[in-house]
């Protein structure tokens, strides 16, 4: 028994919904748990969703989203008996983050609005007490499971109890370190990238539009080709940009100020309450020749030294890396979609595709030659050797190479256990109800039979 699937599906779930009420759809209650009840609508919002994700649905579909929402409600239903605390706070930062992710789907916060039919800060209002049942249902569900872990026996038992055609084949998996050497950016180049933002802000402020001054000058790759519109709420972005947006009157332009991106002028072209559109334009500060050709010549240094054997890949890391990234971790890269030091390929082709070719030909433990890279998380430019530290081979999962991966899966399922044992201790003390219409055969006993 999962929450997950509700985890990513509420939102849509919610917009199905709206659109189903505002058709005028036939909805009833199909369900209820205690005060919690679960509408028809709610069961036919999720198949479609399962629909546009490719899933194929059968005959027990329904009876397992069901299952799922029973579940989902069954926690609420305890976290409020247990009086369980989601702050306000808790519940705003996951709105704005779930928000956002609303908005890179359809396409931004007009489009947004004109799907559901009513403003931002309408839909907020309608999704708030949404999000923190579900944020209750996902604490209650830690407080069963936070505790549970697995001993190398019982990680062994589960391993030899899986059916050896079940046993699922892992991909190639491939680690890589790195030594970095960012140029240093110095006052004179900090100096000059002011000057020309200042400038820039000087031409607007004389006519000249600050929609084609972005598009023409700003070096923020996700908004420049837009003029530089930017939509966010409260939270979004840094604190020195968020200071400076919400002091700004409508259409007002901004003076320069810094960032960690960089320089940065800002026009306010609305807010209402904590959400704001505004355009923006950056410039940052770039190296100069100097200080590409000093760091490039000390990073010569590096590599040579670690050919001929006279420098540990180690203490060159510490040595020569400036990048606080990965300095103290032994230049180990890690990979931001699963956090962990092992890449796909699909991972790699999402985030770092140079990696592949810079190590493609090389055995474990080789390292590249110098090269130029652009860091997307840093938004600057810096000069890197990579190293690999391990490629797999595709293979069958075992114990020796896949430990921490078996490790996670027989604790899922130890979860899964607990969590079914603690649903049928509940049933029987809670008020359960399920349509006539739903005669599933389910994981768990929710109505007692006399």
């Amino acid at each position: 028994m999962k929450l997950s699937f509700l985890v990513f599906s509420i939102f849509i779930t919610v917009s199905s919904f709206c659109q189903e009420k505002s058709k005028n759809v036939i909805d009833k209650i199909v369900a209820q748990i205690g005060d919690n009840v679960i509408f028809k609508s709610d069961i036919e919002s999720q198949k479609l969703q399962a629909m546009e994700a490719g899933q194929e649905l059968t005959n027990q579909t329904d009876c397992a989203i069901l299952e799922q929402l029973m579940f989902q409600n069954l926690l609420l239903n305890q976290a409020e008996i247990d009086s369980l605390v989601v702050t306000d706070a808790q519940v705003d930062a996951e709105m704005e983050n779930r928000i956002r992710v609303i908005e890179n789907q359809i396409g931004g916060k007009e489009k947004m609005e004109a799907f559901y039919g009513k403003s931002i800060v309408d839909i907020k209002n309608e999704f708030r007490p949404l999000i923190k049942k579900r944020l209750l249902s996902e604490d209650m569900e830690r407080t069963i499971t936070g505790a549970i872990t697995t001993t190398p026996k019982e990680i062994e038992q589960f391993f030899v109890t899986i059916p050896k055609d079940s046993i699922p084949l892992i991909s190639s998996k491939l680690s890589f370190q790195q030594i970095v050497l960012f140029p240093e950016i110095t006052k004179a180049d900090k100096d000059l990238a002011w000057k020309k933002l200042e400038d820039i802000r000087n031409d607007i402020l004389k006519g000249k539009s600050f929609e084609t001054q972005a598009r023409i000058h700003s070096q923020d790759p996700g908004s420049a080709q837009v003029g530089g519109k930017l939509e966010g709420s409260r939270g979004m972005m840094v604190p020195q940009f968020e200071a400076t947006v919400f002091s700004l009157k409508e259409n007002e332009i901004s003076q320069v100020f810094e960032t960690d991106y960089g320089y940065h002028i800002i026009q306010l072209i609305e807010r209402r309450g904590d959400d704001y559109t505004c355009r923006h334009i950056l410039i940052t500060p770039e190296f100069n020749r100097e200080s590409l050709a000093f760091a490039s010549e000390k990073i010569e240094q590096a590599y040579k030294a670690l050919k001929e054997n006279t420098i540990t890949w180690d203490n060159a890391v510490v040595t020569y890396s400036n990048d606080l990234n990965t300095k103290q971790n032994k230049g180990i890269i890690t990979n931001p979609i699963t956090g962990e030091q092992t890449w796909s390929m699909e991972d790699l082709n999402q985030v770092d595709q140079q990696i592949y070719l810079l190590t493609d030909a090389l055995g474990k433990g080789d390292i590249s030659k110098p090269s130029f890279y652009f860091d997307f998380t840093e938004r600057k430019q810096g000069i890197r050797i990579v190293r690999l530290m391990n490629r797999t081979e595709p293979h069958y999962a075992n114990l020796n190479d896949d430990y921490s991966l078996i490790q996670r899966a027989a604790e899922n399922r130890k979860k899964e256990l607990t969590l079914n044992k603690w649903v049928e201790s509940k049933v029987s003390n809670a008020y359960i109800r399920i349509d006539k219409e739903f005669t599933c055969t389910f994981k768990n006993n929710w109505v007692s039979t006399p």
